[in-house]
């Protein structure tokens, strides 16, 4: 099984040894000046590399969906955060080759174990972080164009844990299938939100929807999948995302009126 594991990058960092499992790929590379990163460019062939600032890292999963046709697996992961089967202390950590093809076998999506919010629903948490409009015009999108979605996006909306950060590993034919809604949903949303007057961070709001939109999937046609501990590197790190998390659900607290 010929198996890529992209790893979402916008800088030069270590990377794992094994880069005939693990691809670094540069986002956002038509507007990414780094000079000599010999990383996989996210604006070559059939792309939507100009639209990172919005998508994230979705623009590697479109460049794998529409330009990775030699593989029978296709995963996304990032450059600090990895899938793991036991203790992460370092690259050296991360899904083996062995273990990925071992898990393929019997699963054909992987996906990170569930982040799990307790005392919110994933729709009250997204819209205390985030602005709700783009959130509202989703569930509109579905309504209209994808009904056999709706009851899912819904359920969804009204659990309190999620498969977050958009990292996967899928057999080809779920990822296109999965490829195929998400894109199709997200270039709807595009064409009629506004995104006037949102923060650097909130420009980002494709990446945060589709972080909803991988359950919603996989519900709606009863997939079954397996939840992967995932590990981060660097503390510090992750102590700023927790602070910048706590300042973005300050910030746009709203009053909650359904899910």
């Amino acid at each position: 099984m010929k198996i890529r594991i992209m790893v979402a990058a916008h800088k030069e960092f270590p990377m794992p040894a094994d880069q005939s499992l693990y691809m670094p790929i540069l986002v956002g590379a038509t507007q990414n000046f780094h000079k000599g990163i010999s990383y996989q460019r996210d604006d070559q062939g059939d792309n939507i590399s100009t639209k990172n600032a919005n998508y994230s890292e979705l623009t590697a999963t479109y460049w794998a969906w529409k330009n990775a046709q030699d593989v029978d697996a296709i995963g996304l992961v990032h450059y600090r955060r990895y899938f793991r089967l036991k203790g992460f202390k370092s690259l050296k950590d991360v899904l083996s080759r062995e273990e990925v093809t071992e898990l393929l076998a019997e699963n054909s999506i992987i996906v990170p174990r569930k982040r799990r919010y307790y005392i919110e629903t994933n729709y009250s948490h997204y819209i205390h972080a985030h602005h709700r409009e783009p959130l509202d015009l989703t569930r509109e999108v579905i309504k209209q164009d994808y009904p056999e979605y709706l009851s899912a996006f819904d359920n969804v909306m009204s659990r309190r844990s999620a498969h977050m950060f958009n990292m996967f590993i899928m057999q080809r034919d779920r990822f296109d299938n999965y490829a195929t809604f998400v894109f199709g949903v997200l270039t709807r949303v595009e064409s009629r939100v506004k995104l006037d007057g949102y923060s650097v961070q909130e420009l980002r709001v494709f990446g945060y929807l589709s972080e909803l939109l991988v359950d919603v999937w996989i519900e709606a046609n009863n997939y079954p999948f397996k939840e992967v501990r995932w590990g981060q590197l660097g503390f510090n790190q992750t102590i700023k995302k927790m602070f910048f998390f706590l300042k973005r659900k300050i910030g746009f607290g709203r009053k909650i009126t359904h899910f």
